[in-house]
């Protein structure tokens, strides 16, 4: 039974939302509303997402002492990936606002209790499956321009990337293979996890309307993708820091995207 609740629903169907076209202004107004619910307690919402950048940190150091220095950038770059998962709790308080219910952080955890939880934590399992095949995946990429050594201080392997020909490759094809690893997040994640909580779907339901939902808005979805990645760029320069406004406000602003794409069953 659990195994067909995490990919049906507790009815054991699987579930296929309607999906809405939207615009680009859409997309803005769902993250100006994402903004807005940050702005009713930003200091609880900072407390509680000061996590991301804390763990960020502690990767980044071991990262750089494990004589790893070359997965630095990837190890940033992959907090993309598992961003939809670790904002889970945001949607929950900007489900809560919404109906206007409480909206203490401590709300955030009432996840947990969630008839969704099982297929919650097997997509969210995938997103971390994702994200350590991408970290093999730079690990790789390095390897097969420098070989097995790693770099002997980050500012020496900064300035052999940006110099060398080795460097430009690596940054060319790193990138593009990021960017395949972010697509599939994209297209499969968008809105499963809001979705998951709002309706008890299943992950496949969730994971198949997140496509539709990509397939119905490509270039708005695009928009977002761009959205998101610019923004934990930002938050990842001042040492991770800035991920602690950055995740809260993508977090609810995630929620009210969903909101404009997947049609209410009474709307039907």
């Amino acid at each position: 039974m659990a195994n067909t609740h995490v990919a049906a629903g507790s009815d054991g169907n699987i579930a296929y939302p309607q999906i809405r076209r939207i615009s680009n202004a859409d997309v803005m107004d769902a993250l100006r509303k994402g903004l807005d619910d940050f702005r009713e307690k930003p200091s609880h919402y900072v407390f509680l997402c000061l996590i991301y950048p804390i763990v960020g940190v502690v990767l980044l150091t071991w990262t750089s002492g494990g004589n790893a220095l070359q997965l630095v950038y990837p190890l940033m770059a992959g907090f993309a990936l598992l961003g939809p998962i670790a904002a889970i709790g945001l949607y929950e308080i900007s489900r809560r606002r919404e109906q206007g219910l409480d909206t203490s952080w401590k709300h955030a955890l009432d996840v947990t209790r969630s008839p969704a939880i099982p297929a919650i934590l097997a997509v969210g399992a995938l997103l971390v499956v994702l994200f350590v095949m991408w970290m093999y995946a730079a690990q790789a990429i390095y390897q097969s321009l420098y070989g097995q050594a790693a770099p002997d201080s980050i500012w020496a392997f900064v300035g052999n990337v940006l110099s060398t020909r080795q460097g430009w490759t690596l940054i060319i094809v790193g990138n593009a293979v990021g960017f395949v690893f972010a697509l599939v997040v994209l297209c499969t994640t968008v809105i499963a996890f809001p979705l998951m909580l709002d309706r008890d779907v299943g992950g496949l339901s969730a994971i198949e309307t997140s496509v539709r939902a990509v397939a119905a808005n490509p270039m708005q979805m695009a928009l977002w993708g761009l959205i998101v990645a610019t923004a934990l760029m930002v938050g990842s320069i001042p040492l991770l820091v800035g991920l602690a406004i950055v995740m809260p406000v993508l977090g609810h602003a995630t929620w009210h995207l969903y909101r404009k794409v997947v049609v209410p069953p009474a709307d039907k």
